[in-house]
């Protein structure tokens, strides 16, 4: 592994790591987009996934969003808008540093810069793996009915925000008004059923977090989509066991993916 500095478009400096194929075969870079509050690493399983993908021959592109881990930006100032800048950044850094095929893992909120880039990164991906993802901001964050959301967006966080310009995301994440805003607006869940990138989408169906039955749903919506359920699972893969089996079967999926290719 080795660590990369990227700069967006609009200069902030995303803090980047680089994990190179040490398979026998080379088949392309596979590039990890992570969720709300945490950084590049995903809580540990985003490592543990590079780690296993570069053993099968892929080379692996993590890096954090503005506003999270080491990258440049404040948590109030991150936007959907900045993070979809973000990631394609990081797609043309994985370009220059590994031209092969190209796909994304993206786990919860990363979905939505990833999904709502699907128009502009259709010709460039081979695959698409989603693992509990937010296609639905208005659910979620907007106007949220399950137990994390209520919680976090709830009556009291949008006081919050009304008065102090941010709500606290799980007691620690600074989240800004104009993101708020964005979550009333942007709609995933359209691109993404929209699109034609083979693609796999993994959730666990005791999620708290983010609905289950908005992925599932979507994933019958379009073509060339696998679904998977961890079952008793809530949101994130909440035991190693758990996490184990989404990372073997999105493995396996882009394994077979790329051998697929003609």
């Amino acid at each position: 592994m080795k660590a990369l500095n990227i700069v967006s478009i609009d200069g902030i400096r995303l803090d980047a790591a680089l994990h190179p194929s040490v398979g026998a075969a080379r088949r392309g870079t596979v590039i990890q987009a992570h969720g709300i509050t945490v950084d590049m690493d995903e809580g540990g399983i985003f490592v543990r996934l590079a780690d296993r993908l570069a053993e099968v021959g892929f080379s692996v592109l993590r890096f954090s969003f503005r506003g999270h881990g080491g990258s440049g930006g404040t948590q109030q100032g991150a936007t959907i808008a900045g993070e979809m800048l973000d990631l394609q950044a990081a797609v043309d850094a994985a370009a220059r540093a590994d031209p092969g095929p190209l796909s994304i893992v993206a786990a919860s909120f990363g979905a939505v810069a990833a999904s709502l880039s699907l128009p502009y990164l259709e010709r460039q991906l081979r695959g698409l793996v989603l693992w509990n993802p937010v296609l639905d901001l208005h659910r979620t964050f907007a106007d949220p009915d399950l137990p994390w959301g209520v919680e976090n967006f709830g009556p009291d966080g949008q006081r919050q925000l009304g008065g102090d310009g941010y709500l606290l995301v799980d007691g620690e994440f600074r989240l800004g008004r104009v993101m708020f805003e964005e979550m009333r607006t942007y709609v995933p869940l359209n691109y993404f059923v929209a699109s034609r990138v083979p693609a796999l989408v993994i959730h666990g169906d005791q999620d708290s977090y983010v609905p289950y039955d908005v992925a599932k749903a979507a994933s019958a919506a379009r073509p060339d989509c696998d679904f998977h359920t961890v079952a008793g699972s809530d949101h994130g893969f909440d035991s190693r066991e758990r996490e184990n089996e989404a990372i073997a079967v999105t493995v396996d999926w882009l394994t077979r993916l790329y051998a697929s290719d003609p």
